[in-house]
C-alpha cells in the first residue's frame, strides 16, 4: 500500500487503518491516564483525585446499584439487579435531567415554526427579527437570578434557562436557513397555484427541515450547558446536582461515571438524530 500523506487532500485511507486512526486518541487519553493514577498512588495510596481502576468501580457500583444518600429507598435482601438499578442514584438523577431536557426541547418546536415565519413572511421578520438579534446577545446565565425569582427554584426556572440560551440562537439559524432558499423555487410553487402556506410547510420547511435536525444537533451541548448551571446551583435531584454534591467530598470516582455518562448520553442523542435525518432525508447532503 502506497504511504500518502496526512496533508495530501487526494488521500484516501483504507476502513481499518481510519478505524484505527480513529481510536487512538483515546487510547492515548487512557494511557495518559492510567499512567498519572499510577504515578499519584505510588506517592499517595489514598489519593482520591485520580481514583485507579478499583476505585472507579466501586464509584460505578454505589452510582448503578445503590440509592442516594438522601433517598429513603432500602432494597430487600432477594432485590433483583434490575431492581436495584432502577432505585439506583444514577437513574433517579438521570430520569431527572432528562425530563427537563425533553421538556425543553419540545419548547423549541415553536422556536423553529417562528424562525420560518420569520425568513418567509415580511412582516414577522419586521416585527420579530431586531427583537431576537438583540435577545440573543443577552447572557443567558445572566438571567438566572431573574428566572429564580420569577419561577423559583423549581422545574420552570430551570427549563425557561435552557430555552432561554438556546432558542434564541435556533431561531436565527433556522431564518438563515429560509432565506438561503433560491426565490425562484417559491416563484414556481405560486405559479403552480399554491397558497403562502403551501410554500411555508411544503416548499420551504420540508426542504429545510434537515439542516434544522444538524441545527438541534449542534445546539445538544448547550442545552445540557445550561441545565447544568441550573441544577447546580438550585436542585435536589439530577446529573449536575450529584456531580456538585460529589465534589464537596472530593467523590471522583462518582464524578468521572457521571461525566462520561452524560457524554454517551448525549452522544445516543447525536447519532438518533444522524440516523433520523438519514432515513428521513436520503437526498440531503450535509
Amino acid at each position: 500500500m502506497a504511504f500518502h500523506s496526512p496533508f495530501d487532500i487526494q488521500a484516501r485511507p483504507n476502513r481499518l487503518f481510519a478505524q484505527a486512526l480513529s481510536c487512538l486518541l483515546f487510547v492515548l487519553c487512557v494511557g495518559l491516564y492510567i499512567q498519572t493514577s499510577t504515578k499519584r498512588h505510588h506517592e499517595n495510596v489514598e489519593d482520591r483525585v485520580v481514583p485507579n481502576v478499583h476505585q472507579l468501580m466501586g464509584g460505578i457500583h454505589a452510582s448503578v446499584l445503590e440509592p442516594a444518600e438522601e433517598d429513603d429507598y432500602i432494597a430487600p435482601d432477594n432485590a433483583s439487579k434490575w431492581e436495584l438499578f432502577r432505585h439506583s442514584m444514577i437513574w433517579k438523577d438521570t430520569a431527572a435531567s432528562g425530563k427537563r431536557f425533553l421538556i425543553s426541547l419540545l419548547f423549541l418546536v415553536p422556536a423553529v415554526l417562528l424562525a420560518l415565519h420569520i425568513g418567509l413572511f415580511p412582516y414577522f421578520g419586521a416585527g420579530f427579527l431586531r427583537f431576537v438579534l438583540f435577545f440573543d446577545k443577552i447572557v443567558a446565565l445572566s438571567l438566572l437570578p431573574i428566572l429564580f425569582i420569577l419561577f423559583g427554584i423549581d422545574e420552570a426556572s430551570k427549563i425557561a434557562l435552557i430555552v432561554i440560551g438556546v432558542a434564541p440562537t435556533m431561531i436565527l439559524d433556522v431564518t438563515q436557513m429560509v432565506k438561503a432558499v433560491p426565490r425562484e423555487q417559491i416563484v414556481k410553487a405560486f405559479t403552480l397555484d399554491a397558497n403562502n402556506f403551501d410554500v411555508a410547510y411544503r416548499v420551504i420547511f420540508r426542504q429545510i427541515f434537515p439542516q434544522v435536525i444538524n441545527s438541534l444537533r449542534l445546539n445538544l451541548k448547550p442545552m445540557m450547558l445550561f441545565l447544568f448551571a441550573g441544577e447546580m446551583i438550585a436542585a435536589s435531584d439530577g446529573l449536575a446536582y450529584r456531580i456538585a454534591i460529589m465534589r464537596r467530598h472530593m467523590g471522583m470516582d462518582v464524578i468521572l461515571p457521571y461525566v462520561l455518562w452524560v457524554a454517551f448520553l448525549l452522544y445516543l442523542i447525536d447519532l438518533s438524530l444522524r440516523v433520523l435525518n438519514r432515513r428521513m432525508h436520503p437526498w440531503f447532503q450535509s
